[in-house]
């Protein structure tokens, strides 16, 4: 009797170990990534984001995806690359968004500057010419 409840006792202690095990792996690489989409939605600003790494996990999650139809893998791995692209996608919208909108402010103030900007270009033409008039 007591061997048939420790034996019980044992497969639910594995079976709630392999689970957290389980919900840890297809989590475990999104948790990096929201204090830093926190940081940069709450500063605007995204300079120290690198979309190309974006990228490389984009591309080696769906590989991964792809490879399971040759070569069956478990099932919380293949969990875990859709929620990396679903968090890359997310990232990469942020970023994308945050550097327009930074892009766009940055134009504005260089209309809205002290002189045009046709003035600066019209300048740097001119010096541009009167250079190479010289050269000859």
């Amino acid at each position: 009797m007591d061997e048939v409840v420790m034996d019980q006792i044992m497969y639910v202690g594995h079976q709630v170990v392999s689970w957290i095990a389980s919900v840890a792996i297809i989590f475990g690489g999104v948790v990096p990534y929201i204090p830093q989409y926190r940081d940069i939605r709450r500063t605007q600003n995204a300079e120290g984001f690198s979309t190309y790494v974006c990228l490389v996990l984009l591309v080696a999650n769906i590989l991964r995806i792809l490879f399971r139809f040759g070569r069956y893998f478990e099932t919380p791995l293949l969990w875990q690359s859709i929620i990396m692209i679903i968090t890359m996608l997310i990232m990469l919208n942020l970023c994308t968004s945050v550097r327009m909108v930074t892009e766009l402010n940055t134009k504005r103030r260089s209309f809205t500057g002290s002189g045009s900007v046709f003035e600066h270009v019209s300048r740097d033409y001119h010096t541009r010419r009167a250079f190479e008039v010289d050269e000859f």
